[in-house]
């Protein structure tokens, strides 16, 4: 990586200018240009062309403002821009409609240089919705890199990275039930009280792959807070950093939160589902909260988007949902109908979501297996809203 795992808010120019002073080549990972993309097709398509040939190989940095002979990296040179802002949404915008399937996670950043001008970096990361054509005026060419740079894919290497796409989302799903078989099987990380369970995974697209390890010890105790509790410990442990939360005196765990060396995070939850119930406000309130902590946690640790948002509900066979206050009012007749409710995954392309607008189809889908057309947590616009007086 030619940053390490810096953040790509946290590069500045000596970043760039240790490129040019180690001379680092362009190659699998890292392109350079002098200027960027003009408005004619031919820029256009040589622009969407490397874009795409990223997202298909290893992903990483594509860095315009600086000048480079024959892949060596010479000076930051930077570019005369007007408007910035215009600039990156003009990138945007033909990344956007001229490559198809769309690359989730694509981030731009402009650093201004010492000299007045800017330059730009466009981190791409490695796609696992492969492969992705440029399909502007009708190119409808395939591209990967190798350490020459891009080349067109031929059909063997087309048919190998669309076996690729399908292999990586079914190892997640794969692990996702191999995790929760062996929660119901009380083989949890922490012994657990005997309670029904909410499962929150997070889990980034590229988790799978051998490469991609994080320092843990980078991360502080007070961060490692799990579902719904005000106390907690930690360890670590075979798989990464436990934190856990216990009543006095007991014995097990009512809540934990497991952080893989992958990136992967696992919080289990014991104590809002009780007595049959769900008590509808504190349990989604308790998850709005707890998401935004766990991807600050993956930030932290530089862990790259897209990622999995996936919840379970486990022993939950019989339960109703309580509606408008916290605990027990107003139920319907319907109880959901299964032990295990698993529910389909939503993937998020940035940190900076809304944890309310993410969680919503999957709130929507709890509340359908007990009856409800919808969770009526939240209003007619689609906002958050909690309890309500009627």
């Amino acid at each position: 990586m030619p940053f390490g795992n810096k953040r790509l808010e946290s590069i500045h120019e000596s970043d760039l200018q240790s490129l040019v002073d180690n001379q680092v080549l362009e190659g699998k990972t890292i392109e350079y240009k002098e200027s960027l993309p003009g408005n004619t097709d031919s820029e256009k398509k040589e622009f969407l062309a490397d874009v795409s040939s990223f997202a298909n190989a290893a992903g990483v940095y594509l860095i315009f403002g600086i000048k480079q002979k024959s892949g060596v990296p010479l000076e930051v040179c930077g570019l005369q821009i007007t408007n910035v802002d215009a600039e990156i949404l003009r990138l945007e915008n033909m990344i956007r409609e001229g490559i198809e399937p769309r690359i989730p996670g694509i981030a731009i950043h402009a650093i201004t240089l010492q000299n007045s001008k800017v330059a730009i970096i466009i981190r791409i990361p490695r796609s696992w919705a492969l492969p992705h054509m440029v399909t502007f005026r009708g190119h409808s060419k395939f591209y990967s890199r190798n350490s020459a740079g891009k080349y067109p894919l031929d059909v063997s290497e087309l048919r190998a990275l669309f076996a690729l796409s399908e292999t990586t989302t079914q190892r997640i799903r794969n692990f996702r039930v191999e995790r929760l078989g062996k929660i119901i099987a009380g083989e949890a990380p922490i012994a657990l009280d005997k309670s029904p369970k909410i499962v929150l995974h997070i889990i980034p697209l590229n988790a799978f792959d051998p490469t991609k390890k994080y320092d843990l010890e980078s991360l502080d105790s007070s961060s490692l807070q799990p579902i719904n509790t005000s106390s907690w410990d930690h360890r670590y442990n075979f798989d990464g950093i436990l934190a856990y939360g216990q009543f006095p005196k007991s014995t097990s765990a009512y809540s934990y939160l497991q952080i893989f060396r992958n990136g992967i995070i696992e919080a289990v939850e014991t104590y809002l589902l009780r007595e049959g119930v769900i008590p509808s406000v504190a349990f989604e309130e308790e998850l709005l909260k707890a998401l935004p902590r766990f991807l600050t946690i993956q930030k932290k640790l530089g862990v790259e988007p897209p990622l999995f948002i996936m919840l379970s509900l486990l022993e939950v066979s019989g339960y109703t949902i309580a509606a408008d206050r916290k605990y027990f009012w107003r139920r319907n007749n319907y109880s959901i109908d299964r032990d295990t409710l698993v529910i389909p995954e939503i993937l998020i392309e940035s940190f900076e979501c809304d944890p309310a607008e993410v969680m919503k189809p999957i709130f929507d889908t709890i509340w359908n297996a007990a009856g409800w057309p919808r969770s009526m947590n939240y209003d007619e616009n689609g906002k958050w809203v909690g309890a309500r007086s009627s």
